[in-house]
């Protein structure tokens, strides 16, 4: 019953924006780090951006810093990225992740995913 379903990718000119949501049900949503991560053909999955618990503190990879802002809306039970000023090299599958921390270890709920793709 746990469920992240991202929404607002699409094709985009570079230079342009795209705004992703990903609503979250299931487990307890303002309990959880959400992150953003993207895979592009031929590389790993990578994390794009982090926010804690409440929306305290972020993080960013340093490809995107200045470019992309995460945020979250814990009565919403739903994160967002906002991309601007995109690069054909964001052209990724975006995923949406969920992760409590225990102990050393965490627990992950994934969502399927939303293209990106960044062409002119």
């Amino acid at each position: 019953q746990v469920q992240l379903v991202e929404s607002g990718g699409g094709l985009v000119q570079p230079g342009g924006s795209l705004r992703l949501s990903c609503a979250a049900s299931g487990f307890i949503f303002s309990s959880y780090v959400m992150s953003w991560y993207r895979q592009a053909p031929g590389k790993e999955r990578e994390l794009v951006a982090r926010i804690s618990s409440i929306g305290g503190s972020t993080n960013y990879a340093d490809s995107v810093k200045g470019r992309f802002t995460i945020s979250r809306d814990n009565a919403k039970n739903s994160v967002y990225l906002q991309m601007n000023s995109l690069k054909p090299e964001d052209t990724a599958v975006y995923y949406c992740n969920g992760r409590r921390y225990s102990g050393s270890s965490y627990y992950d709920h994934w969502g399927q995913g939303t293209q990106v793709t960044v062409s002119s």
